[in-house]
């Protein structure tokens, strides 16, 4: 197998940090994700290769195994294994180990450590490693996580058909077990990591399950009261508006927020802010009476 420099495919070098590794990972899984390459045959395996070092990278104890032996770093316990007993060996980085790098006697002690038996003989007691984890993004909007619903995600080649619950938060992430790498002699398969990115370019903000928005209230409605009817992120509801409203007030609609995840007909609040419109182009009619109403405040105030 050759050697795989995880540094060179995320395009980073040995001194970057955790935070520098997620970030190459996430701009390069957008780049070379399948669906969004179905034109291109090498990007499956470049985004698999991705997600194998961005697994490896992200991780302290991996990426730690993997400076020091390389594309073996899973079998480092092995390698220790086989170190404690012979003398110390150290193979050089980024190559797998060879004969000549060992002696007759620790060559056959390294495989029956690793292997439990020796070159040629029986491997029934061979070690068993699970597989690689593998992580991935999947892009969606605030609208699509407003109600749950199934997505196909393709992962190294395979569809995986998802029920994606309403209320997913943008960034949360959620584990698939046994759908990432397979496992070696026998081992257990590695999870599949999913990553939410949720863009939102609605007009409501959305913190946690509450969801805020502004409404423009012009200002004969904010002095007189009225009802006026305004958006919720499902449809519009009539609302009545009380007299003498001031800019800025806040209303909550109870419930209509955003559902609560895993939490089936449960939903957070809509807060609504009033933002009280000023007449403009009014008529030299409108101007005499906006005078005398002033005019008439004054005298009673």
């Amino acid at each position: 197998m050759d050697y795989i420099d995880y540094y060179k495919i995320l395009e980073l070098d040995k001194g970057a940090s955790i935070a520098d590794v997620k970030k190459a990972y996430r701009r390069l899984a957008r780049k070379y994700h399948p669906d969004l390459n179905p034109n291109d045959k090498t990007a499956k395996g470049k985004f698999q290769q991705i997600n194998e070092a961005n697994e490896v990278l992200s991780d302290p104890e991996k990426r730690k195994k993997y400076d020091k032996y390389g594309q073996d770093w899973k079998h480092a316990e092995a390698f220790e294994m086989a170190g404690e007993q012979q003398a110390p060996y150290r193979r050089p980085q980024g190559r797998q180990p060879r004969a000549e790098d060992f002696s007759e006697n620790n060559f056959s002690d390294f495989f029956e450590s690793m292997f439990g038996g020796a070159p040629g003989g029986s491997r029934r007691g061979q070690a068993k490693f699970r597989g690689q984890d593998f992580n991935a993004e999947l892009q969606l909007t605030l609208a699509d996580v407003y109600k749950t619903h199934k997505r196909t995600l393709t992962v190294n080649g395979k569809n995986i058909r998802l029920t994606i619950p309403a209320g997913v938060e943008n960034g949360q992430t959620i584990k698939i077990p046994g759908h990432g790498g397979a496992g070696v002699n026998g081992g257990p398969n590695g999870d599949l990591y999913i990553t939410f990115s949720v863009t939102n370019i609605t007009k409501f903000k959305r913190e946690g399950d509450n969801l805020h928005a502004h409404v423009e209230l012009d200002i004969y409605t904010a002095v007189l009261g009225g009802e006026i009817t305004v958006d919720t992120f499902d449809g519009m509801v009539k609302l009545q508006v009380k007299p003498e409203t001031q800019n800025g007030t806040k209303v909550k609609l109870r419930g209509k927020g955003f559902p609560v995840y895993k939490k089936e007909g449960e939903f957070g609040d809509l807060f609504l802010t009033y933002k009280i419109l000023v007449p403009v182009n009014i008529t030299v009619k409108e101007k005499e009476l906006f005078r005398e109403l002033s005019k008439i405040h004054k005298h009673e105030n």
